[in-house]
């Protein structure tokens, strides 16, 4: 399974790095530009990262005009973390490469076996 995760890891991360994005910063806009605005406790539940990591990365993504922080509405004491128009382009265009590359690696398995690997994953993902 280690074996399997690296080489998707590996392959899905060349669309990245060809974006100047980390796989924890793709996530982050990924999740932003499909759920739209989130506190960054939201952000971490989602994208299953640590708040201390997610602490650097968003300050990162900031600097880079991708993101924007604001105090929430709903809570004086949270922040929301939105997408910039720069990190919507950035998104727009990092994800039919993403979408591509993970569709040339999974290319290998019949469609039969795409629908046992997601189903398999949804079921491992549900119980941990």
């Amino acid at each position: 399974m280690r074996k399997a995760f690296r080489t998707v890891d590996s392959k899905t991360s060349e669309t990245f790095r060809s974006l100047g994005l980390t796989p924890t910063q793709f996530s982050v806009l990924d999740v932003l530009y499909a759920k739209g605005e989130m506190t960054i406790g939201q952000l971490v539940d989602n994208i299953l990262a640590t708040s201390g990591n997610m602490t650097l990365v968003l300050n990162n993504m900031e600097k880079n005009g991708w993101i924007r922080r604001q105090k929430s509405s709903c809570d004086g004491r949270a922040y929301a973390i939105s997408l910039t128009d720069k990190g919507t382009e950035l998104i727009e265009k990092a994800l039919p490469a993403h979408i591509e590359r993970v569709e040339e690696v999974f290319a290998v398995l019949s469609e039969d076996e795409q629908e046992q690997l997601i189903s398999l994953l949804k079921k491992f993902r549900q119980t941990h």
